[in-house]
């Protein structure tokens, strides 16, 4: 089994980014743990800041692998482009935020890109990531 993980905008920051919101932990040692936990599971992990570059991992692996975990930070609220990509692929997606969008600022409260994914899993921290994998594991079955 195949899952991709793909961060957006400024989570490639995480565990020095404002960590009373997103903790102090590290993608890539969270990452390490996942893989470490789930053997079984190839796991890859794709992070940019750049709008396009994200479609473009969408399209490369919405064909093939079994599931997506997307936190598309700031694009969630404002791409439209991101929602298409996502509408526009095979593959499942599990939209996933660290923080509870819906406690935070009101712009935040509208996830353009939810619509078109699985399923959405907002304000558990970095569990969130592993629960979108447990999920997707589920569904596999």
């Amino acid at each position: 089994m195949k899952i991709q993980i793909i961060n957006g905008p400024n989570l490639n920051l995480l565990g020095v980014r404002e960590p009373s919101i997103y903790g102090n932990t590290s993608i890539e040692d969270y990452i390490k743990e996942l893989k470490d936990i789930y053997t079984i599971v190839e796991i890859e992990y794709f992070q940019s800041n750049v709008e396009g570059e994200l479609i473009n991992k969408l399209h490369e692996v919405g064909f093939s692998f079994d599931g997506i975990i997307l936190n598309a930070g700031g694009y969630t609220h404002t791409s439209v482009a991101l929602a298409d990509a996502i509408a526009a692929i095979k593959t499942p997606v599990i939209e996933v935020h660290i923080s509870n969008i819906y406690a935070r600022e009101e712009y935040r409260h509208v996830s353009l890109t939810g619509k078109n994914c699985k399923g959405v899993l907002t304000g558990f921290g970095m569990t969130g990531y592993r629960l979108a994998l447990e999920s997707i594991l589920i569904n596999a079955k």
